[in-house]
Formats: C-alpha cells, structure tokens, sequence
C-alpha cells in the first residue's frame, strides 16, 4: 500500500502580517507623551506585544528607552509590519523605504489624503500604487490602527487608550473615531474583542479582504462592521455570503450610515425615487445575510448574544420573573419582534406547579413571585429549560428587600453550564444589581439592562438562524435578446420613445399586448380595427414624460371613430401647448383587462450594479411605497421572494375570496427584467408601471414603461 504524502502546509494568509507580526516598526515617532506617534508606540511597547518593536525617529537616540533608528531602512533583520505616522507628504517616501526594505504589511495611521480633496487624493493613490507593486499590505490611510488580542501575539497598534479584554467579537469600521468610543462602550460592558481594526480610506485592505481572513480566524465568531460607503458593493455581498453560510458559518452585523436622501431623478421615475440607497442597502444586506442594524448598543446587545451563546433550535421563548409588570412587557416585547412565546407541556405545568407557590403563575411568562429567592429560580428555568416546546429563556430580576441577587445570578450561570439552550438575563436597575450582573457577565452570559432589548437580540439570531437554514438560488437567467437594438448601444442619453421600450421588452420575452407606431389618424384606425376594439392610444413625444398628466392617454376605445377622435386631440393638445412638444406619433395598443396593478423597477445603483424593484403599482405607489429590492439578475425562488416581502402580498396571493393573481408570470417578468439590466450596462432605470397582472393561469401584460439610458460610452466601458 502507498503512503500518503505527507500534508503540505497551508501558506499563510495574506494579512498575517498585519495581525501576526513578528516584528514591528513604527515610523515617525516623536518623545512627546499624548501625541498619537507617541501613544501608539507605548500601546504597542506596554501591551505586551510578543515580537520585536523599533522606532524610527530621524534625530532621536531613543524613545521610551527603546534605542532609536534614522530610516527603516537602517533596522537589522526583516520587518513584517510597518506603522507609519509621519506626516502625510513624506508617508510615501517612507512606503517607498518600506519596499525597499522587504516589508509586507503597513498600517498609516495619518491623515491628510483624499479626505482633504484633490492633492490629498494623489498623496494617496501614489502610496496604493507603491503598495500594489511591492504586494504589501494596506491599512488606512486616516485611521486609528489595528488591535489583536490573541494572547500569543497581544498587538495594540492603535491610539486607543486601552488594550480591550480579549474575546470573540471582530469589529471593523471605517470611523477610527467612532472606535474609540466603541472601546470605552464595550470596556464599561466587559465586552471583549479577538480583532479590532479601524481601516480608514481603504486605499489597500478593504473591509472585503478583512471578512475574508476573519472569516478564517478561529477566534472570531460573531463579526460588525461600521460603514460610511460602499465602494465594492457587489464584492461584499459575495464575501459576506461566504462568510455567513457553510460549515465555518459566522453571523456579520452591520451599522450602514450616511443615509442619504432620493436622487435627482426622483420625480421623472418610481424606481428612482423609490430605490434609494438606504432602501438598496437594506435589500441587498439581507440577501447576504448581514444583519443591518440602527445603533451600536444593538450592535453589541445581538453581537453578545451570537458569540457566547448556542444558536437557538426555534424562536419560541420562556420568560421567568419575579415582576409581573416587566415579565408582561417582555412579553409584548418579544410577540413584536417576532419571537413565539412558548406553550408549556402538561410535565412543565405540573413541575412548575408543585415547586412555586399557589399565588406564582405558572404560565409564560413564569412569574415566581416578588419574594422568590434563588430556590426558585432554579426550579423554574431548570422546568421551563427540559421542556421541549421552550428553545431559549429570557430571566427577569427586579431588585427587591428580600431578593438575593448575587445567589440568584450564581444559581443562573450554573443552570447556564447545564443546558445547550440559550439563556439571557435582565437583572432590572443599577446599583443594587451590579454585583449580580458582574457575575454574569464573568461567565459571558448576555445582560440587558432592560428585556425589550434581550427580544430584539433574539429576533436579531432568528434572523441568522433562518439564513443559514435557507438555501440559496444558483440563478438560471433567461434568454438573451438574440441582438441588442442599436440604440442601445449607441443611441442617445436619456429616455427611449415608448414603441422602443415596448421592442427592448419584447426582445427579452416581457409579455406586451399588440401595438403599433401611427403617424396618421388613417393608419391608427386601421391598425385597431386589424387587432381588435377595444384599444389605447398613447402620445409618443420625447418632451413627455407623465403622459397621463398631459393627456396623452386614451382608454377602452371601442370603434374607429373613437380612434380617430382620440387621435385629433392628443395632436391638437400638443400643438395648444406652450412648449410644443415634438411628436412622433401615437402608439395604437390592444387595451389590457383589468386586474391587479404592480410596479416592476429597475435601477442601476453605483454602488450594487443592477438592482431589481416589486412592490404594488399604479398611481399611488410613491404614497403608499410598498416595494422591495433585490440584486439583479433574480432566479424564480428570489423573485417569488421579492413578492412575499411587500405589505400587499396577501392581496395578490387571494384575500377575502378574489381570486390569487398569477404570480408565476410576475416571477418570469422579475427574471426576464433581472436579465435585461443584466445585459444592458447602459440602462439606467426601468418603470414598468402598471404591470397588470392577471389571474393564476391567465399571465400579465405590460400597460406602461419607461427606460432611461447613461452615457454611450458605458456599453464599450463595462
């Protein structure tokens, strides 16, 4: 038999450099005690950094003792990471000294680049361009640095004021002054992190390549993000997918600022002011499996939660208090978030029944009693946590005379170590439960100072657990238009004529009734008398957007005379027009049955690419703003996704006796849309508004559509 080969070793990550270094230089150091060069030196001296640590301090013998060198380039040995606080003009001559030198990380901690406009900007494209030809590592610029906590390496490359307590929570973010707030936040929490890292202006390292070596990293389990902008958008919702699906699973949170308000196009198209980038943001981090939320005492309430606790097998919920009022309110509060409060089984009730007093409830919430001591709680959570209905528990603390709290919240660690189930507390005040909480917060099981936040962490895991549970849709897209008019290619900015809206729809299998473009009122009457009464006629000029307002539409005409008649007047409108608009002709359409009006929407996002828009159409849909978004190009089971997330899904699935509407053909619409904006780099925008949608079965049919273009130059470009 043939020995195996023995298993060669994995090479190391690209950004072991910049977590695991063996040795460090810190270059631009100064003596001065409370100035960043300074701080960030003796963080990383006196935070029991297991390597190596020069400075580089031209003019200097030493500093903090520690003898002092010119340039890098003077340092015996190799240098695995290199901070650099020099002042931003000279950052890439010492860059330069860093190439030179063999060094593959760097972190540049100073400011003074694109932040502060168009010199600053060079400044920092010349240090990407010498970091990418020498395959160096690049944090920053404008940043607070990077923490590792790892006991084996205890890395404080920062201006933080402390090394943080070492954990399993990653945070990255873009805002290195948010994360010295973060690091004093999660101090006064006792929360710990495995890496910190602050990545500035991204001009190397992108929060993508960091998800991807946390993900990786066995000390990490549960990642947050802090984001101001989004400049690879579609290479994070890939990375993210990896990150948060599979066997090495890990839950990512995410703090997205800078919301910014509707576009410029907003009032010619649906899509445009409907598809902000909120909106977006929100669509495409949930098909990621980012947990988008709204605060960083969220962030961390949901982050404790995944990181020390097992994942749930269900949401359903078992409360025990010793307050009926607050037991009550987490009640509401977990209903409102979503979660299910637990049905006890009939050994639970009794269970419960034998060990508390006859004035106890022994329903959900389990209220033991304002006097209850730590006898009771233990016969409670022990019931409520055997019973099979119950996934998780949420306990309750008011403090009162005769409550023991410290032996209460020892009792609870130890009914901690003897279940899988999840288990949070709210030990309710200040002063008087400190004691109690510290002890559960030195057996890392989560605090909250009020429930209402302990159910919005656990509807924030059921949203990981329903993630990872779902199966994600490798996406057939449909047929492609066998050639792509030339106006899509070369044509004109800005909006296509309707009939060449109704052709892009049709090359790509969109469902559009029978129409023509009429240049007189005879071959207008004809037409509709060759497809049959009754029809729509539909004034085609480039200076008319809102047809509709400028009574360019006519509806149900049901003989020629009426065609005639229809056609007179939408000419003899546009000519009594003050702006005189050109027109092309009127577009002859078989009128469509009524049914049920939805709004199918496309938009090119500059962040995300193409992205998809469903909600329910008509006149009222920037009132009503019932719509969702998801990336383009769809596959069915994501389009039938996009249908269930609006309000109004009950109505098209069949309420109150009418008849579901065909959402199959909604679907296939969604699909083939996805795959026309896929195609078409050009297409800035679709409003297919109304689609009307017929009964199951009997399809839908395009009533009116809009598609707006960019530059010409984007179809050679992308």
């Amino acid at each position: 038999m043939t020995a195996k080969p023995p298993a060669q070793p994995r090479p190391p990550h690209p950004l072991e450099s910049l977590f695991c270094p063996r040795s460090i230089a810190v270059l631009g150091v100064t003596p001065t005690p409370g100035t960043v060069p300074n701080d960030i030196f003796r963080n990383i001296l006196t935070g029991g950094f297991t390597g190596v640590l020069y400075p580089v301090a031209p003019g200097k013998r030493s500093i903090s003792a520690v003898p002092a060198y010119r340039y890098v380039l003077d340092i015996p040995g190799t240098i695995d990471l290199a901070v650099i606080v020099f002042p931003a003009n000279v950052v890439d001559k010492a860059i330069e000294q860093c190439a030179a030198k063999g060094v593959k990380g760097v972190i540049v901690i100073s400011a003074g680049f694109r932040e502060t406009g168009a010199d600053g900007l060079a400044r920092e494209r010349r240090l990407r361009d010498v970091c990418r030809e020498h395959d160096i590592q690049l944090i920053g610029p404008n940043c607070l640095g990077l923490i590792n906590t790892d006991p084996a390496v205890a890395l404080n490359a920062s201006f933080a004021r402390k090394m943080p307590d070492h954990g399993r929570i990653a945070f990255l973010s873009q805002s290195g002054a948010l994360c010295t707030a973060v690091l004093d936040y999660a101090r006064g929490q006792q929360i710990g992190f495995s890496k910190f890292v602050s990545f500035g202006n991204k001009a190397g390292v992108s929060e993508v390549d960091l998800l991807e070596y946390l993900h990786a990293d066995e000390q990490t389990a549960v990642i947050l993000l802090y984001l101001e902008e989004l400049s690879s958008g579609r290479a994070l919702i890939e990375a993210a997918r990896r990150v948060t699906r599979g066997a090495n699973a890990k839950p990512i949170l995410a703090i997205k600022s800078g919301r910014t308000p509707q576009g410029a196009h907003a009032a010619s198209s649906h899509t445009g002011s409907l598809a902000g980038e909120d909106a977006v943001c929100d669509a495409v981090f949930r098909e990621a499996g980012i947990i988008r939320v709204t605060s960083i005492e969220e962030l961390f309430n949901s982050a404790i939660l995944l990181a020390d606790q097992p994942m749930p097998r269900g949401d359903r919920l078992a409360i025990v208090t010793n307050a009926g009022g607050p037991g009550v309110m987490a009640t509401d509060a977990a209903v409102h978030a979503g979660l299910q409060i637990a049905r006890f089984n009939g050994d639970t009730t009794q269970r419960l029944k034998a060990a508390l007093p006859a004035t106890a409830n022994i329903q959900n919430p389990v209220d033991v009693i304002g006097d209850a001591r730590a006898d009771r709680y233990q016969a409670a959570l022990d019931a409520v946590l055997a019973d099979d209905n119950v996934d998780q528990a949420l306990v309750i603390l008011t403090p009162q005379s005769m409550t023991d709290i410290e032996d209460i919240a020892r009792t609870v660690c130890r009914v901690a170590d003897s279940t899988d189930k999840p288990l949070t507390c709210s030990f309710m005040g200040a002063c008087d439960v400190a004691d109690g909480i510290a002890l559960l917060h030195a057996r890392h099981i989560p605090h909250y100072i009020l429930p209402e936040w302990a159910c919005r962490a656990m509807a924030d895991v059921q949203r990981v657990c329903r993630w990872r549970q779902s199966e994600l849709e490798t996406v057939q897209l449909p047929q492609a238009a066998a050639t792509l008019p030339k106006y899509l290619l070369n044509g004109d900015e800005g909006y296509l004529s309707e009939d060449r809206c109704l052709h892009v729809l049709q090359a790509y299998g969109l469902p559009v009734s029978d129409h023509r473009l009429c240049t007189c009122e005879d071959e207008a009457a004809a037409f509709a008398a060759s497809i049959g009464f009754p029809v729509t006629l539909r004034l085609v000029s480039p200076q008319v957007i809102h047809k509709s307002e400028f009574g360019g539409v006519a509806l149900n005409l049901r003989d020629e005379s009426a065609v005639r008649a229809a056609y007179r007047d939408m000419l003899a409108r546009a000519s009594a027009h003050p702006d005189r608009p050109t027109v092309t002709g009127v577009i002859v359409r078989r009128m469509i049955p009524a049914g049920h009006e939805v709004i199918l929407g496309a938009k090119r996002d500059h962040v995300f690419g193409p992205v998809l828009m469903f909600g329910l159409g008509g006149v009222f849909v920037e009132i009503l703003r019932d719509v969702t978004f998801a990336l383009a190009p769809v596959g069915p089971a994501a389009a039938r996704q996009m249908i269930r997330q609006i309000k109004a899904a009950g109505i098209l699935e069949g309420a109150r006796g009418q008849p579901p509407a065909d959402l199959d053909a909604v679907c296939d619409c969604l699909c083939r849309l996805g795959r026309l904006v896929h195609d078409c780099p050009r297409i800035e925008e679709v409003d297919i508004n109304p689609l009307i949608v017929a009964p199951a079965g009997q399809g839908a049919a395009v009533a009116d559509v809009r598609i707006r273009l960019g530059p010409a130059d984007r179809a050679a470009v992308e």
